[in-house]
C-alpha cells in the first residue's frame, strides 16, 4: 500500500496568526493565499511497515519531526487500525530556511499520499480538514490558485475548511522571495503565535480586522485591483507583526534587511512598478509583481545591503497524485 503525492507551498495575502483551539489546530480567523510553483514537496507514504520512520530529503529523521507525523498518522489509524505504521519519504525542492512554510505543502502532500496509499476516498474538502491537523496553512496548499481559508465556527472542526476562490491562471502575478538571514529564526511560528495570542493587546484588534479584510481581498483579487490587493496585503501582514511585537516579550522575526525591502518596495511603487511586499514570522519578505516587471525588481532587490538572495515564484497548482496505490 503505497503511493506518492506533490504539493506546493503557499504564501498568505491575508494572514494566518493565532489559534482558537490548539489541538485540532483550528484558526482564530481566516486568510487568502496563493499557492506557489514550481516549488514543491514530493512525498511517499507505504504503509502496513513495522514501525514509522520519517525520511526527510534522504535522512531519516527522529525527535519532533517524527513525533508530528506519528500523530498525524493516528488520525487515519483511529478509523483504519488495520493500516499499522508507514514509512514516509518526503523531499522539497526548495530551500529549507527560504522563509517558506514548508509545512503546508509537506502535510498537503502528506494527507494525499497516506489517504491515496490507504484507498481512503475523500473530497477536497475532507482533505484539507485533514491536512489543516498537521499545520494550519497546509489546508491552503490542497488547493492550487488563489485560496481562501474559512476558519469555521463549529468546535470539532468540520467547518475549517479551505477552498479555491480563482485557479493559477486567473492572473499571471510573481513572488520574488528576497531572503536575509540563514537558518533558522529565534522564535518558531508556533511559540510566537502562542505567545501573540497570550499576552498581546493587540491580538483581539487584529481577529476583529481580518472578516472585512478577506471579504475585499476576494473582491480585489476578482477584479485583478492590483492597488486594493497591495493595500491590503501590505496592511495584513504590518498588523500581525505589529499584534506579534507588542507581545510579553515582543516577537520580533524582522532583521535591518527587512526594513531596507520594506522601504524599497514602497519607493519602487512610487516609481511606477506594480509591487507589494508581505512578510510571514521570519525576516524574510516576499515580494509581489506583475509577471512584465518581475525580472527589474529582482535585480532591483538584490542590490539592496544584507539581501542574501532573490528567487522568483509563480502561481502553482492543486496538490496531486503522482503516483496511484499499489498493493
Amino acid at each position: 500500500m503505497k503511493a506518492t503525492a506533490m504539493a506546493h507551498p503557499n504564501i498568505a495575502l491575508i494572514k494566518y496568526w493565532g489559534k482558537r483551539h490548539h489541538a485540532l489546530n483550528l484558526p482564530a480567523t481566516g486568510s487568502y493565499s496563493l499557492t506557489l510553483a514550481p516549488i514543491s514537496t514530493k512525498t511517499t507514504v507505504t504503509w502496513q511497515q513495522e514501525r514509522d520512520t520519517l525520511w526527510l530529503n534522504g535522512t531519516e529523521t527522529h525527535g519532533r519531526p517524527l513525533e508530528r507525523i506519528e500523530k498525524f498518522l493516528d488520525l487515519l489509524r483511529k478509523d483504519h487500525p488495520h493500516l499499522g505504521h508507514a514509512k514516509v519519504e518526503s523531499a522539497n525542492d526548495f530551500p529549507t530556511a527560504a522563509g517558506l512554510a514548508s509545512s503546508a505543502s509537506a502535510f498537503a502532500a502528506l494527507a494525499l499520499a497516506a489517504t491515496a496509499a490507504a484507498e481512503i476516498l475523500r473530497d477536497d474538502r475532507a482533505l484539507s480538514i485533514l491536512a489543516r491537523r498537521g499545520s494550519g496553512s497546509a489546508a491552503r496548499s490542497i488547493f492550487g490558485g488563489f485560496v481562501r481559508m474559512n476558519p469555521g465556527i463549529q468546535e470539532d472542526g468540520s467547518d475549517a475548511f479551505a477552498e479555491q476562490r480563482y485557479d493559477e491562471n486567473h492572473w499571471d502575478l510573481r513572488v520574488l522571495f528576497a531572503l536575509t538571514a540563514e537558518g533558522e529564526k529565534d522564535v518558531s511560528s508556533t511559540v510566537g503565535m502562542n505567545q501573540t495570542v497570550q499576552t498581546s493587546p493587540y491580538f483581539d484588534a487584529w481577529c476583529h480586522a481580518v472578516p472585512t479584510a478577506l471579504d475585499a481581498m476576494d473582491h480585489a483579487i476578482g477584479t485583478k485591483d492590483f492597488e486594493q490587493v497591495a493595500e491590503l496585503a501590505e496592511a495584513s501582514a504590518l498588523q500581525m507583526h505589529a499584534s506579534a511585537i507588542a507581545a510579553v516579550p515582543g516577537v520580533l522575526y524582522w532583521k535591518p534587511a527587512t526594513v531596507a525591502l520594506i522601504h524599497a518596495v514602497r519607493k519602487l511603487r512610487a516609481d511606477g512598478f506594480p509591487v507589494f511586499f508581505t512578510i510571514d514570522a521570519g525576516p524574510h519578505v516576499k515580494v509581489f509583481v506583475e509577471a512584465d516587471y518581475a525580472t527589474q525588481v529582482a535585480r532591483a532587490l538584490r542590490n539592496i545591503d544584507g539581501v542574501l538572495d532573490v528567487f522568483e515564484t509563480a502561481g502553482g497548482g492543486a496538490a496531486q497524485i503522482l503516483h496511484e496505490a499499489t498493493p
